[in-house]
């Protein structure tokens, strides 16, 4: 230990010595006798003197029983820390009841086994199932670690492109807690109770009766954009959960009808990502390419507005 920790306590020392594993990871080979100070047992909580010796003598677990699986990914960045991708639309991204196979961590498994030792193949964040684009993931322990702290620092930039019903006409803040809904455990909800919430937006276009709209997450709760958009009257086209019923503009032109009727998902695309390399410190930027069903649907929007003004010009 080293002089100038005396009177700190080891669990807190420990994790400065070893900052690839988490400080709740160290506390639990402290309290299992994995982790020695000068040879003996001791508490997470017992200060340190300085000087002493620390003796480290742990195995890292296989953390999943998923299997791995050949499952192409797009890989928009990696090196031997972290891989950032872009997933597509309708890829799960943990296995699970009803799912379990064909997921992102099973693919992840396959381009790189030794993940089966981080938690959760080394995933920090989700994104819906049916919600597309871009994601980081963590190789490593201490990888993982520093991605989780800079998220819960709210120090990761995450930008997403949505279209919603409804001709908005500025952007703004939605700080709405969120929560579990009280009688469909399958949504989530605006609660009073909830945890704390908050998205920017901000006008990208305007269409007739839609908008697409940038959105910033500034915390990171299940569901997030898609419950504060339905908050605001404003649901996200296609949205199966939030969405309510189709709505389909009078007078839309034939390709919107179509588009809007055959859009399964919600319009919801993560565009951009943006955080610190947890080992390097360089800036890392990242961005996925809107996917062609979105594309057509805003180019359907885009066509059924100019059409509109047309006919009012006449």
């Amino acid at each position: 230990m080293p002089d100038a920790a005396a009177g700190r306590r080891f669990d807190a020392v420990l994790a400065e010595l070893f900052p690839e594993f988490s400080r709740s990871r160290l506390s639990e080979w402290i309290k299992s006798g994995a982790v020695l100070l000068d040879g003996a047992a001791a508490r997470p909580r017992d200060p340190v003197r300085g000087g002493e010796l620390a003796t480290l003598n742990a195995t890292l677990d296989v953390q999943t029983d998923a299997l791995p699986e050949d499952i192409p990914l797009s890989v928009l960045y990696e090196d031997e820390h972290v891989f950032v991708i872009d997933k597509p639309a309708g890829l799960v991204v943990h296995p699970g009841a009803g799912n379990p196979g064909g997921t992102l961590v099973n693919a992840l498994l396959f381009r790189d086994p030794a993940l089966a030792a981080v938690p959760r193949a080394g995933v920090v964040h989700r994104l819906d199932k049916d919600t597309s684009g871009v994601m980081v993931v963590a190789r490593t322990l201490q990888a993982q670690t520093a991605l989780v702290e800079q998220l819960s620092a709210r120090e990761v930039h995450r930008q997403y492109l949505a279209v919603v019903s409804g001709a908005l006409v500025s952007g703004g803040t939605v700080d709405a807690p969120i929560d579990r809904h009280p009688r469909d455990r399958l949504r989530m909800g605006v609660r009073e109770d909830g945890r704390d919430a908050v998205t920017h937006y901000r006008l990208r276009e305007r269409f007739r009766a839609h908008t697409a709209l940038e959105c910033r997450l500034e915390t990171g709760r299940t569901h997030q954009i898609r419950v504060h958009m339905a908050h605001l009257k404003h649901a996200i086209v296609g949205d199966p959960l939030y969405g309510g019923a189709l709505k389909l503009p009078k007078g839309a032109t034939d390709e919107l009808v179509a588009q809007l009727r055959g859009f399964k998902r919600q319009a919801l695309h993560a565009e951009t990502l943006e955080f610190v390399h947890p080992v390097t410190g360089e800036a890392i930027r990242n961005s996925a390419p809107v996917p062609a069903d979105l594309l057509a649907l805003m180019h359907a929007l885009r066509g059924d507005s100019q059409a509109f003004a047309e006919r009012e010009r006449r």
